[in-house]
């Protein structure tokens, strides 16, 4: 589940929560930083049009969207997606999350409770039970669920009629969710990472709605170590508004952003001490590699989750390191950003 969207799954009973118009009970600074509208929306233009598209053409014929299934790394706006397809569709979204519906009853209570056309957003969904994973199948394809009544040989199968729902699962992993499931998606989007001008325009949208004046130098400062994304943009933002209004005049100019930035031990090419740290361990420890994940995460004492969903994407897009059959490596520019000369043995 995504570092930010922990506090969404809070509902007592069945663990996800129904939001009228695509908004979320959540801190008030989070929720207004998040675009509302595909018009708001900033990159994933393909992405965007082909949603602008669909959605209009399911709203004429009075019909549900198609399910859609979104990957990619973490921070990008999948959520937000989510929120705007329903609030473009004018309808409600129900919010929950793989490792939150622990049984099929309660799948079968969230689903039961949908209005027609209604949005069913379910994060990380690759992290769904099997025999939960598959009371969805034929609600996505018929819009209909089968529950079994008693055990043994008293027991009954009892098929539910379903309104007709628009299913949107997210997922970092692509790869881990079944052949089976994934075929169910009519709609599949790869959400990829930010451009720096993107970011910039991400920053200054967000010191606005924040009451903070961020320059271009500012804004390019902060886009720059956001890694790509715009949850981390938004995050260094409001970091550095701490340090502009205590150490400077409440302005985020490109002095201001440097600073707060290096105190957060933030470099210039946006790496955090534990991508540092992944990077010196497979340089100094293991000669450049090629080594194994877990040897990498046991020589760090993090998991391996860590590296591969936070530290790996970022590393990989700058080509530091590269992943062979035989493990991790170094690549020449990653050894040149520690100013280490290559190992013979690598190339």
């Amino acid at each position: 589940m995504e570092e930010d969207e922990v506090g969404l799954y809070n509902a007592p009973d069945m663990r996800s929560e129904r939001i009228a118009g695509a908004r979320l009970e959540e801190d008030a600074n989070l929720l207004n930083l998040r675009p509302a509208s595909l018009g708001e929306y900033i990159n994933q233009q393909e992405i965007k049009e082909k949603l602008r598209i669909y959605i209009a053409a399911a709203k004429q014929r009075g019909e549900s969207l198609d399910h859609v299934l979104l990957h990619g790394p973490p921070g990008l706006g999948k959520t937000t997606l989510a929120q705007i397809i329903a609030a473009e569709m004018g309808v409600d979204i129900r919010i929950s999350s793989g490792p939150a519906i622990e049984k099929a009853g309660d799948l079968a209570a969230i689903l039961t409770n949908l209005q027609p056309h209604d949005v069913f957003f379910i994060d990380e969904i690759h992290r769904l039970r099997r025999n939960v994973e598959e009371i969805l199948y034929p609600a996505m394809e018929d819009y209909k669920i089968d529950i079994i009544l008693g055990e043994g040989p008293n027991a009954q199968s009892l098929r539910i009629d379903l309104p007709p729902f628009t299913l949107v699962g997210a997922t970092t992993r692509a790869g881990l969710i079944s052949a089976p499931m994934r075929d169910r998606f009519e709609v599949k989007f790869r959400v990829g990472f930010y451009s720096v001008d993107d970011l910039k325009t991400v920053v200054i949208r967000a010191g606005r709605i924040l009451g903070i004046e961020v320059t271009g130098g500012g804004a390019e400062e902060l886009a720059k170590r956001a890694r790509g994304t715009p949850r981390i943009a938004n995050r260094l933002l409001r970091r550095t508004r701490d340090y502009a209004e205590v150490e400077g005049e409440g302005t985020i100019d490109a002095e201001i952003a440097r600073r707060s930035l290096d105190m957060l031990r933030i470099d210039e090419h946006g790496l955090d001490e534990l991508d540092r740290a992944v990077l010196a361990t497979l340089v100094d420890k293991f000669a450049g590699g090629p080594v194994g994940l877990d040897t990498l995460a046991a020589a760090l004492s993090e998991e391996r989750d860590t590296i591969t969903d936070i530290v790996e994407p970022f590393l990989l897009q700058e080509g530091l390191i590269q992943r062979t059959p035989q493990g991790r490596i170094a690549t020449e520019r990653g050894l040149a950003y520690l100013g280490k000369e290559s190992p013979d043995r690598l190339f």
